[in-house]
């Protein structure tokens, strides 16, 4: 292996780690998935030249800086809903971000313990979703069922996204194995082919 090939792996790891670690606050957790979805397409940019996985991963880095960007600009003016004068739709900006860090989670390229452990994310979505349903008072009824819908969505995509991707790897690799009939050996050369 060569070193860009050795930086690609370290910088995918380490940006991955970054997405599952900022992901259990999504909110104050986007200073820390903004860079991780960064090093994951740096990490893709310097792997093996594989240009649809570079696209994707730009894009998904795109994704999470556009919703990132609208939340921290958001949340400077004082957040939506309530009493902040704004209305809860102004959310929608937001809505790239949690689209990007989906995407990163399970998209092409993603490590299988990134997968396992985005179902554990997914899991811990569907959790706050919960709490938010249960502790939501009269005062913000509306600004606690979006945010509940939104949660719970964004963990059931996870969720679904990555068994998904398990399932289709797992069949990729069950297919290439007992798929193609066995190789006979050459007996010119006693080599397998």
């Amino acid at each position: 292996m060569n070193a860009r090939h050795n930086w690609s792996r370290i910088l995918v790891m380490v940006g991955s780690a970054g997405l599952l670690v900022g992901a259990l606050d999504p909110m104050e957790g986007s200073a820390i998935i903004l860079p991780g979805s960064g090093l994951v397409a740096l990490g893709a940019f310097l792997g093996p030249n594989d240009r649809r996985l570079i696209a994707y991963r730009v894009w998904a880095f795109i994704l999470i800086a556009i919703g990132v960007g609208a939340l921290w600009g958001l949340s400077s003016l004082g957040g939506i809903g309530g009493k902040s004068g704004r209305s809860m739709w102004w959310g929608v900006l937001i809505l790239p971000y949690f689209f990007g860090w989906c995407l990163s989670i399970w998209g092409p390229g993603s490590p299988r313990w990134l997968l396992w452990l985005g179902i554990v994310v997914g899991l811990w979505y569907l959790g706050l979703a919960v709490m938010v349903s249960r502790a939501s008072g009269r005062h913000h009824a509306d600004t606690d069922v979006v945010t509940m819908s939104v949660i719970g969505a964004v963990g059931l995509l996870t969720i679904g996204g990555c068994i998904t991707a398990l399932v289709r790897r797992k069949a990729a690799s069950s297919s290439q194995q007992g798929g193609s009939p066995p190789m006979e050996p050459n007996r010119d050369s006693g080599v397998v082919g």
